[in-house]
């Protein structure tokens, strides 16, 4: 099993083996103490694809000897100096199967190959506070390199990294830079051991490969481009995650593949729909196929502060432990689904989609480069009249299945204009914030209302396997009947959102 901490740190060029400097550290801060701690001799061969996706996508992966912590090693990015650090045991020189899986975002299936071997001969110091506690590492580097197929390509330089202990606080670098910056010593330009050697030795030339036609600067265009390439990011990374079970990141996923697919049809005109539809057809494909683990966390949830918000009289029989075994049999099958899609041709496919979108975008010419004003608020326009025509019909049907099944269809679309809202906010500002504001009321309203529709019938159904039991149903029904108070004072929320919508939505800001 892979191990995973997250490393902050920051790198630094040396110009000479002068390190009188270190003494000077004392006293930045809670730095009491610099220990030295001796001389390590590390060996480290980088792994990528042919076209280098890993390291393109801020990305690192290794096998390292000597040091303390020999073994594999992936590095995925985090904000700002962070990167969560994830490493599994040396058992073999053939990349682990599980961190292979961690970075097929972004090889996309691609072969992965030795690309850089490394030498470091490292010395080590501590920074210590008053009480002997380590704060942090630092390190200097003389580094040699080597492409592992072309031994003549190589390069050497000397570095210097300071990294903060987990969990260790931030502000601690920034004194250790002031002291640095006074000795000439600054930031290295390089993020990474890796990408120098590749820069060094012209293997890892600026910008993507086979770059497409740039949107214009300042159009709708620009606007759509920017909004889809950070949700390409964010699916990228959320991958390994939801690999590795990380809270949350299910929804997010999801809810990442629903906004690129809202924007795709959306702002279908700006975009060719020869390219898009199919990767729109995908995406619909990955959130229904996630929705399977989503939708039981949501309902497990749900369910379990129900049960415990009933008074203890109001529960007989053996509720929780029913609970139990519909939850662990529902959620194995849920990760089975979900790790089935992330391993499915499919799912590579889609994968190779976004990027072709986002490096080679397929833009409409005339639409794309179109003033973002009007074609990003014809857009958005389009989806209220969408929704005005699903959830004005809805509210007037009397209450049932066929009600409750037209404001979830209705709730779909108040989804759509809010993503395309989010993608339109950079542009158009406050309307375009205010229309997104309301819509999310909507989608949050008409969504509680469909949560309890969907919890009723699983309620109903854990009744019956109880009454085929011989248990008492009693409990089941309690929380039924709350499911439905709950569900007809979210119907009766419901028109109140949907006026606010309606009354920014036919603002002249919107109409121009």
């Amino acid at each position: 099993m892979a191990l995973s901490t997250r490393e902050t740190e920051r790198k630094y060029t040396v110009p000479n083996g002068d390190a009188s400097w270190l003494s000077d550290l004392t006293g930045a801060g809670p730095i009491a103490c610099v220990a030295d701690r001796g001389t390590q001799e590390l060996d480290a061969v980088y792994y990528d694809s042919d076209d280098l996706r890993l390291t393109r996508a801020h990305a690192s992966l290794r096998r390292r000897t000597g040091g303390a912590d020999a073994g594999w090693h992936l590095k995925l990015p985090l904000p700002g100096d962070s990167r969560e650090e994830i490493q599994a045991p040396l058992k073999s020189k053939d990349v682990p199967g599980e961190l292979r899986d961690l970075v097929l975002s972004r090889t996309r299936g691609a072969r992965l190959r030795p690309v850089m071997r490394i030498r470091s001969s490292r010395s080590l110091h501590h920074l210590l506070d008053a009480h002997g506690e380590v704060l942090a590492e630092l390190s200097m580097d003389e580094v040699s390199a080597e492409a592992p197929r072309d031994p003549g390509r190589g390069t050497a330089w000397t570095e210097m990294e300071v990294e903060l202990v987990e969990d260790g606080d931030p502000v601690l670098l920034d004194r250790v830079e002031k002291v640095l910056r006074r000795h000439g010593l600054d930031r290295a330009q390089s993020p990474s051991k890796v990408v120098h050697a590749l820069t060094e030795t012209t293997m890892f030339p600026q910008g993507p490969p086979d770059a497409g036609t740039a949107a214009v600067p300042g159009s709708a265009g620009e606007y759509v481009l920017a909004y889809i390439d950070r949700l390409v990011g964010a699916l990228t990374d959320l991958d390994p995650a939801v690999r590795r079970e990380a809270p949350d990141s299910v929804h997010q996923m999801r809810t990442t593949a629903r906004r690129l697919r809202g924007c795709l049809r959306s702002y279908r005109s700006v975009l060719d729909r020869k390219i898009t539809d199919p990767i729109r057809r995908d995406l619909k494909w990955l959130a229904n196929e996630l929705g399977v683990e989503r939708d039981h966390e949501v309902l497990r949830e749900r369910l379990i502060s129900g049960v415990r918000e009933l008074p203890g009289e109001l529960v007989l029989g053996p509720v929780e432990a029913r609970l139990k075994v519909w939850d662990v049999a529902q959620r194995t099958e849920a990760r089975r689904r979900t790790l089935d899609v992330l391993a499915s041709p499919r799912y590579l496919n889609l994968l190779e989609g976004l990027t072709s979108l986002t490096e080679a975008p397929p833009l409409h010419t005339a639409k794309a480069a179109g003033k973002p004003g009007k074609v990003l608020g014809k857009a958005l326009r389009k989806e209220y009249r969408r929704l005005a025509g699903r959830m004005e019909p809805a509210l007037d049907m009397a209450p049932g299945p066929e009600r409750d099944t037209a404001i979830h269809n209705a709730r779909k679309v108040a989804k759509r204009l809010r993503y395309a809202a989010e993608a339109a906010r950079p542009s158009l500002g406050k309307p375009a914030r205010r229309l997104g504001k309301r819509a999310k009321a909507v989608q949050r309203v008409s969504g509680a209302q469909h949560d309890s529709v969907v919890t009723r019938e699983v309620l109903r159904r854990l009744a019956v396997l109880a009454h085929a039991a011989g248990e008492p149903t009693f409990s089941w029904g309690v929380l039924h009947g709350h499911e439905g108070a709950a569900a007809g004072a979210r119907e009766r929320e419901l028109p109140h959102a949907w006026a606010r919508a309606r009354a920014v939505a036919r603002r002249k800001a919107l109409r121009s």
